[in-house]
């Protein structure tokens, strides 16, 4: 059978500009980077909804900080579920059906989270949101990655995960309107319901997306089947530890800050529904701009250079934040920016690295694994800070930090990837 090429023909160096990337693409190409620029940033938005709500949610049932941390913690935990079985998906049935199975999943149990009438109920709905949302990360960025060329592909995944900021963004604007408008015990529901949005998204990629031409043609010949424990196994098994420990801690620095800085904005800083809104635009504002600069930067510095870099930048600038004095909120909204753009910064490179350390027949699975069980893992951090924030949220936030040690430590393990040619 004859493949398809996955890149346009067009020689790279005719291929000029800041966006020479994405004019890279065959048309193919492009479409798969919309739907997985879609599903990330819904995905975002499902996730939002929580911490936005936080406050109205524990007044609703009141509930301890440890219980409400419990509602993250629940859900990045089953993220992990999500992630391994949707890995196995991606490299089984393929990137798009993947997607759009796991963009079903977060976006009905993110609805049904609005009609819980218990704190038990809403825990296992959130939970059951959470297996959509671990898979659907993986699904888009090694459905992209595939159609990607190795020269840009840091950039390519950087703005696929800047499609986080997009969905975050589209939280606060959406939670400012309904917290201001709508009496708080139903506020929290509408915010919930509103998950239903990803809905749209399925139709586009049922009618545009296609998986890359090489993955089409390995799932039609029906290759034997590469199981999950395969990425334990030989060379393999060391990246797999070593990147599952860098997943946990970039991901336990980023969700202790996004799960409970609006909570400590309010409760701390004595801010309203809109004054939060406006410290977060500021913060949001700096993830977008980190996560599409720091795309160059994976590409020119390489994978772990980027990813060192942010780490230090983003747990220097956390303990800055949380350490200005009380009458300083000036400053606060200043030092936003720098730290929405570090701490989203460093995610540019992981859609490009993890899909990188792994041969085609296993990329989704390895891909998968790593990221979302460093996620569960990392899902302790916003827990830890609802245990210890009794004396206020902004001690506690020091985990954040942690994390971001412990990812400083894993790329000791790890190999140098960039320029690497998929198979």
């Amino acid at each position: 059978m004859t493949s398809t090429p996955t890149r346009p023909t067009v020689d790279e160096d005719q291929v000029t500009g800041s966006f020479a990337w994405y004019r890279s693409f065959t048309p193919k190409g492009r479409r798969a980077f919309k739907g997985a620029f879609g599903g990330f940033a819904l995905d975002a938005y499902d996730f939002q909804v929580l911490p936005l709500s936080m406050v109205a949610i524990t007044a609703y049932f009141s509930l301890t900080k440890a219980q409400t941390g419990l509602l993250t913690t629940v859900t990045l935990l089953m993220s992990a579920v999500g992630g391994i079985l949707a890995g196995l998906l991606i490299d089984r049935v393929g990137r798009v059906k993947t997607l759009m199975i796991t963009v079903s999943t977060y976006a009905v149990f993110t609805v049904l989270c609005g009609f819980a009438t218990s704190y038990p109920m809403l825990l296992a709905s959130r939970a059951l949101q959470g297996v959509g949302f671990g898979g659907e990360w993986a699904a888009g960025a090694v459905l992209v990655a595939e159609y990607a060329r190795a020269r840009y592909r840091g950039r390519v995944l950087a703005f696929v995960q800047s499609s986080w900021a997009v969905g975050w963004a589209l939280a606060v604007v959406v939670s400012t309107v309904v917290m201001d408008n709508v009496e708080s015990g139903l506020a929290w529901r509408v915010m919930f319901w509103t998950g239903a949005l990803p809905a749209l998204l399925l139709v586009y990629v049922r009618r545009n997306v296609k998986d890359a031409p090489q993955v089409t043609e390995r799932l039609a010949r029906k290759e034997a089947r590469v199981p999950l424990s395969s990425i334990f196994k030989g060379n393999l098994a060391r990246k797999t530890f070593f990147a599952t420990l860098l997943a946990t801690g970039v991901q336990g620095g980023y969700y202790t800050i996004a799960t409970w800085l609006p909570t400590y904005l309010k409760t701390e800083r004595g801010l309203t529904v809109v004054g939060t809104g406006g410290y977060l635009s500021t913060l949001i504002t700096g993830a977008f701009c980190g996560y599409v600069t720091a795309g160059h930067l994976v590409d020119r510095l390489g994978r772990k250079k980027s990813f060192a870099l942010f780490a230090v930048l983003s747990a220097g600038l956390l303990m800055t934040y949380i350490n200005i004095p009380q009458g300083q909120n000036t400053i606060l909204l200043v030092l936003g920016f720098p730290l929405g753009f570090c701490f989203s910064a460093i995610y540019a490179g992981f859609g490009s690295f993890l899909a990188e350390l792994y041969p085609s027949g296993v990329r989704g699975t390895g891909q998968s694994f790593t990221y979302n069980v460093g996620r569960a893992v990392g899902a302790f951090f916003p827990t830890a800070v609802g245990f210890q924030a009794g004396a206020g949220v902004g001690g506690a936030l020091i985990y954040g930090a942690i994390g971001y040690a412990i990812a400083l430590v894993a790329l000791l393990g790890l190999p140098e990837t960039r320029g690497m040619e998929l198979e």
